[in-house]
């Protein structure tokens, strides 16, 4: 059974650590390097995920094992006062991948927030964006728009939630 849960503030520690793990795995496509305690920097806004309302935090679990998380996040209002969400990080492990974990998890966390959501994927990161197209294409029956942004390298999926 695939669940996703939001993180408490006293099992921080397992989401720094699982970040650790999505952060090695990114290297192959952003080569961060590791500091001197063989750990990757803090990762910025972190701990407002616990401070900072619009924030979000979100274990992934398969059969209550952790399999990955998700950081949720709102972004604005449209001009029609819809709240605009956008997935700020998504990380299934790989033992879970090709599983139907990701797509479950993306789904309930849809379902969970209804307004319009904004998924960017970096240009290097195809396997990311192969995933969120798939993904988002199932979960609106291909209604969703790729747009390209000035500021953001990278194709961005933007579409509506709840509103089915």
């Amino acid at each position: 059974m695939i669940t996703i849960h939001e993180v408490e503030y006293d099992k921080k520690p397992a989401l720094k650590n699982l970040l650790e793990l999505y952060r090695y795995d990114f290297t192959e496509f952003d080569p961060d390097d590791v500091n001197e305690d063989g750990l990757y920097d803090d990762y910025m806004n972190f701990d407002y995920y616990w401070t900072e309302e619009g924030r979000y935090p979100f274990f992934i679990r398969v059969d209550g094992k952790l399999a990955g998380f998700a950081l949720v996040r709102e972004i604005g209002t449209s001009e029609h006062n819809q709240t605009i969400y956008s997935v700020a990080e998504f990380f299934v492990m790989k033992k879970y991948r090709q599983l139907g974990v990701g797509q479950h998890a993306s789904t309930a966390l849809f379902n969970r927030f209804h307004g319009i959501w904004r998924v960017a994927q970096i240009e290097a990161n195809t396997p990311a964006q192969a995933f969120w197209r798939k993904t988002i294409s199932r979960y609106t029956n291909d209604d969703y728009q790729e747009v390209r942004e000035e500021d953001w390298h990278g194709p961005v999926q933007m579409f509506v939630s709840g509103a089915r």
